[in-house]
């Protein structure tokens, strides 16, 4: 059974997820700030984590940077807060997703499922190859990249984004089609998601993330992978 910790300091929201997502038979852990959040985690790692960003006793990005320190789990972050410069912090925190409050629970179970879906192996990867550049190697089928002797750790959405890159290896991705891939066919005008996990895996993958040599923007159209 998939296991879900929910982070959210209003209790009848809290209640609510909680019925709802145990309706549809998901184990489910509920705290209310983000010191129960790293415990609870760190106690039973849960398979995704919906996290507000305003508790009581912490920012909700600092849960994210205590969660990202030792696990790729998808984080959804569910807030009040809903400028451009909300959600770019919280993705640049390590976030999966961002959902404003208020919100329906429909849309909130689908991207839930879709985060899901981006932390499993997608079908067919048993058979893919093993892609090796002159800076890092991928093994899409072990859902593991090394740079030189040493494993690079991706969350669930970098490795989704990487493998539909890959893919198409050599050839140039519309944003728009990035965008509905990996994060779902609701999306499409979502920029930001797509600046910043690029600039996040630059820096983790690239020799020199300022100028890459493998993960290429044509400005205004989309991205390209060059092994």
């Amino acid at each position: 059974m998939t296991r879900v910790l929910i982070v959210e300091d209003e209790p009848q929201l809290l209640r609510a997820l909680g019925i709802n997502l145990r309706a549809r038979r998901y184990e489910v852990e509920t705290v209310a700030d983000g010191a129960s959040a790293l415990r609870a985690a760190a106690a039973t790692p849960p398979d995704l984590v919906i996290l507000d960003l305003g508790l009581p006793d912490m920012d909700g990005t600092e849960v994210i940077h205590g969660l990202r320190g030792w696990t790729g789990v998808p984080i959804i972050i569910l807030s009040a807060r809903d400028t451009q410069t909300d959600k770019v912090d919280a993705l640049d925190a390590g976030a999966d997703d961002y959902l404003a409050k208020p919100f329906g629970m429909d849309e909130l179970l689908a991207r839930l499922r879709a985060a899901l879906r981006r932390a499993s192996p997608l079908d067919g990867t048993a058979d893919a190859p093993v892609i090796i550049t002159e800076t890092f190697t991928i093994d899409l089928a072990a859902k593991r990249i090394t740079r030189g002797d040493d494993e690079v750790r991706l969350t669930p959405t970098e490795w989704h984004l990487l493998e539909v890159l890959t893919r198409h290896s050599g050839s140039l991705v519309s944003g728009k089609r990035l965008l509905q891939e990996v994060w779902g066919p609701t999306y499409g005008a979502e920029t930001n998601y797509l600046r910043v996990y690029m600039a996040q895996l630059r820096r983790k993958l690239e020799a020199d993330p300022s100028h890459p040599r493998h993960l290429i923007t044509e400005p205004g159209i989309g991205y390209r992978f060059e092994p």
